[in-house]
């Protein structure tokens, strides 16, 4: 009997030491999953680090040096503006205008990107393309083509959250944009750019004719192709605009002198309801520029004291 008691006692204890083995070998394996999980995570974001430092972007445009920084993404080289260039780009060196960049400092710089706008696509894509530029053309026309921009350069530089960020607080803007226009009469609005020595006009294409539309307005110029067109005086009479928006584009005094020049002589600017009603308004450039950017809140909340004064 007592044999019995030793040997039911040595079989409990065998047991026990079993058990005390595979929990052993059983955390052994967990931690080595983990320490493999955190290496690989460790890994992921040394390769992504690693890619983010392979990149050597050349921003040609004010409005692209800003979408950079917005998305916290480094550059090599920046325009040449009047506009102060952030902090963050004070060792990146000057490429020249966003129009006529200087080739041979881009290339200097040896880019992987080199980030310009549509609009000046027929002006820069023949460059480029004879001197192997490796260039990407944003479409800035309009807030929407901002944006699905700003998602494409947020998936390229790992940069999504940023970009879906900015994107999320804009469509919360405009639905307190449409919310406190509703019910409210749309003005007829004439949008005219000026650049040194002439202007053009306009259309429910432009940018700016985008910001009009999101603002509640109605664009005067519809129906056309371009962005902008030429036009006379004649023509833009008969279109009855309760507004006239006047734009720069370079030289911005210059530009509104001219506008002032203009109106003064031109007989006929006298006899637009808009000037009658003192309701021509001059447009600051940093937030009406020729394509998008990151100022848009700013610009719509402006052209809402402009279209709607007594709201």
């Amino acid at each position: 009997m007592r044999n019995k008691y030793v040997i039911i006692a040595f079989l409990l204890l065998g047991m026990l030491f079993i058990a005390a083995c595979g929990s052993s070998s059983e955390a052994t394996e967990n931690a080595t999953e983990g320490n493999n999980s955190a290496e690989t995570d460790d890994q992921e974001t040394e390769e992504e680090t690693e890619e983010e430092n392979d990149h050597r972007i050349v921003a040609t445009t004010y409005a692209i040096v800003e979408f950079l920084e917005a998305l916290d993404i480094d550059a090599v080289g920046v325009p040449t503006s009047y506009k102060e260039i952030p902090e963050r780009y004070k060792d990146a060196t000057e490429v020249g205008n966003a129009m006529d960049p200087d080739l041979e400092t881009v290339l200097s710089l040896d880019p992987t990107h080199v980030l310009t706008v549509t609009n000046l696509k027929s002006d820069l894509e023949k460059p480029f393309t004879d001197h192997n530029v490796p260039a990407d053309f944003l479409d800035l026309d309009t807030v929407d083509g901002m944006f699905t921009e700003l998602e494409k350069l947020g998936e390229e530089y790992n940069r999504s959250e940023e970009a879906g960020q900015i994107i999320a607080d804009f469509e919360a803007k405009m639905e307190e944009v449409e919310a406190l226009v509703d019910g409210e009469d749309s003005p007829k609005v004439l949008i005219l750019m000026g650049i040194p020595g002439s202007y053009i006009v306009g259309t429910e294409n432009s940018y700016i004719g985008d910001l009009v539309q999101r603002a509640g307005g109605e664009n005067a110029v519809t129906g056309k192709d371009e962005d902008f067109i030429s036009a006379n005086t004649e023509y833009l009479q008969q279109l009855e605009p309760d507004i006239i928006l006047r734009a720069v584009h370079g030289a911005p005094e210059e530009v509104v002198k001219m506008f002032d020049e203009e109106f003064e002589q031109n007989d006929i600017w006298k006899h637009f309801d808009a000037v009658k009603n003192d309701r021509v308004y001059d447009l600051e450039e940093t937030l009406f520029g020729t394509t998008a950017n990151l100022a848009v809140d700013e610009a719509i909340d402006e052209l809402l004291t402009i279209l709607y004064p007594d709201l």
